[in-house]
């Protein structure tokens, strides 16, 4: 099934999605469910940035306030600091990079600073993140979430799953784009574990087709989320990383074109083996391009 669309315009780039792109998280935080506390000095921030950039990342995106379930929200301030010394950093060294947030402030600073997209876990909601980004005209992402950080996962409950979500999407992308905002800049994501249980999480993903139907980008994020340990029965990163490559490869074939992972190697051989053969490239270009996927375009 192919998707809707196939470039994400940001604030100074395009991305091709043709091929699939992978995004590489990187959680400045002490407290994210994942990797928390590994990246909170930002010299060691910088250079998990870069590293990931050139294991062919397309974008990197720096998140300064945990979202996992249970969280609670941060100052601005304590973000800003988190934030902005990274991605200026990374920016001056020529990498792409977003900001997961969804404060008006953060974002402002971080687009002044280098970054090309926000990544908005709330849906757009605040009203002076719409205008900011409406006149920034950067990238911006997004996402469902059904409650907040806090008590998303208390017992998420929904007649259709799907029908809400792609519901919820359809009014937030139509608000932003009376606001403004060119619809080529808008990329959806479904909010993978954001207020979903397990049946949730498995019938969006058997059912991303009719989100690209919206007409616009989709972003996976399913990277070394609890589902996956469930289904599996290993809770090892290692095995978390693996079912987050198999869900990439899936997620491609059904109209996803952006991936959010922390592992961007794993995911990035497994969209280049899936893409290779749903939508694949000329030989005469994989030839010019040995290491495929690791070209940042």
């Amino acid at each position: 099934m192919p998707s809707a669309a196939q470039t994400w315009d940001l604030r100074n780039s395009s991305l091709d999605l043709t091929q699939g792109v992978v995004v590489g998280i990187l959680n400045v935080t002490p407290d994210s469910f994942s990797d928390g506390g590994q990246y909170v000095d930002p010299d060691v921030a910088v250079a998990h940035g870069l590293k990931m950039w050139a294991q062919g990342a397309a974008l990197i995106d720096v998140g300064g306030e945990s979202t996992r379930p249970g969280s609670k929200p941060v100052p601005a301030q304590v973000e800003l600091e988190r934030v902005v010394p990274v991605v200026t950093a990374l920016a001056q060294q020529g990498v792409r990079v977003s900001v997961d947030t969804s404060k008006p402030e953060v974002a402002r600073d971080a687009l002044a600073h280098g970054a090309e997209a926000i990544n908005d876990h709330t849906g757009l909601a605040n009203t002076e993140l719409l205008e900011l980004v409406v006149e920034t005209a950067c990238g911006v992402v997004v996402m469902h979430m059904k409650g907040t950080p806090a008590d998303m996962q208390l017992e998420p409950s929904y007649e259709d799953v799907v029908g809400d979500v792609v519901g919820f999407l359809a009014q937030r992308t139509s608000v932003a784009v009376d606001a403004g905002l060119a619809p080529g800049r808008i990329c959806l994501d479904p909010g993978i574990g954001f207020g979903k249980n397990l049946a949730h999480n498995l019938r969006l993903l058997t059912s991303l087709g009719e989100i690209t139907d919206l007409g616009y980008p989709l972003m996976l994020g399913t990277s070394r989320k609890r589902f996956l340990a469930t289904i599996t029965g290993e809770d090892s990163l290692t095995a978390r990383d693996q079912a987050t490559a198999i869900t990439t490869a899936l997620g491609f074939a059904s109209g996803a074109r952006v991936f959010r992972v922390h592992n961007v190697e794993a995911s990035r051989r497994a969209l280049a083996a899936v893409a290779a053969n749903v939508a694949p490239l000329r030989w005469d270009e994989w030839l010019l391009d040995s290491n495929l996927g690791a070209s940042h375009g």
